[in-house]
C-alpha cells in the first residue's frame, strides 16, 4: 500500500498552532499525555515534509532533526525553501526547492511506503490547495491563545469546498484527538 500524506499538528482552541514568536511551549506544557493517535502517526511516518519556516524554529529552539516528536521519530525530512541554502550536513535533512508537488513527490519515495507527515502551517496550506493531502490529525488543547500562527489563513483556504470524514475522534488527558480523512473529487 501507497503511503498518504498526513498533516499532524496541535492547535489551541482559539486555532493557533504556534503562538506570538512562534512559541510551541504550551503544547508541551499541555499535551504531554500519552496519545495512542500520535503514537500511530509517528509509528505509520516514514519522511517528514516541512516548510523553511518551520525548519527555522525547529532549528533555534526544539533541536532541529533530533527534537521531531520529541526524539520519538528518526527519518529523512524535506525542507521546502525558496531561499538558497547550502546542502546539509546531516543525510537526514535535505532542502528542496522544485515546488509542492516535486517536495511530496520526493518525500514519498523516500518514505518507502509509509507516510509522508507535513510540519507546519504555510506548507500544509500549499499542499491542502494542490489536492495532496490525505488525512488531517488535530490535536485540540483546551488554551486560548490569542495570537500566533493560525491552523488556517483565511486566504489560504482552497477556493473549492474541502470536503473531509471523521475516521476517529478520542481523547488524552485534557487533549481532543480528531483524524479526518480528505475527501477528493
Amino acid at each position: 500500500m501507497a503511503g498518504q500524506v498526513v498533516w499532524h499538528i496541535t492547535t489551541s482552541l482559539d486555532g493557533f498552532i504556534a503562538g506570538p514568536n512562534d512559541s510551541m511551549d504550551w503544547v508541551f506544557e499541555r499535551a504531554s499525555e500519552p496519545s495512542s493517535t500520535a503514537n500511530d502517526v509517528i509509528v505509520s511516518t516514514g519522511a517528514i515534509l516541512a516548510g523553511r519556516r518551520w525548519w527555522d524554529v525547529a532549528q533555534e529552539r526544539y533541536g532541529g532533526l533530533d527534537g521531531i516528536y520529541g526524539g520519538a521519530w528518526v527519518g529523512p525530512v524535506f525542507v521546502l525553501t525558496h531561499r538558497s541554502t547550502p546542502p546539509p550536513a546531516d543525510p537526514r535533512l535535505a532542502f528542496v526547492s522544485q515546488g509542492v508537488p516535486q517536495a511530496v513527490a520526493l518525500a514519498l519515495e523516500a518514505a518507502k511506503g509509509k507516510n509522508v507527515v507535513i510540519l507546519g502551517a504555510n506548507i500544509a496550506q500549499q499542499c491542502l490547495r494542490a489536492q495532496l493531502v490525505d488525512e488531517i490529525v488535530v490535536h485540540i488543547v483546551p488554551v486560548l491563545l490569542g495570537d500566533g500562527i493560525r491552523l488556517i489563513a483565511s486566504q489560504s483556504i482552497p477556493k473549492t469546498e474541502l470536503e473531509m470524514a471523521s475516521v476517529v475522534t478520542s481523547h488524552s488527558g485534557q487533549r481532543i484527538d480528531v483524524r479526518l480523512r480528505v475527501l477528493k473529487s
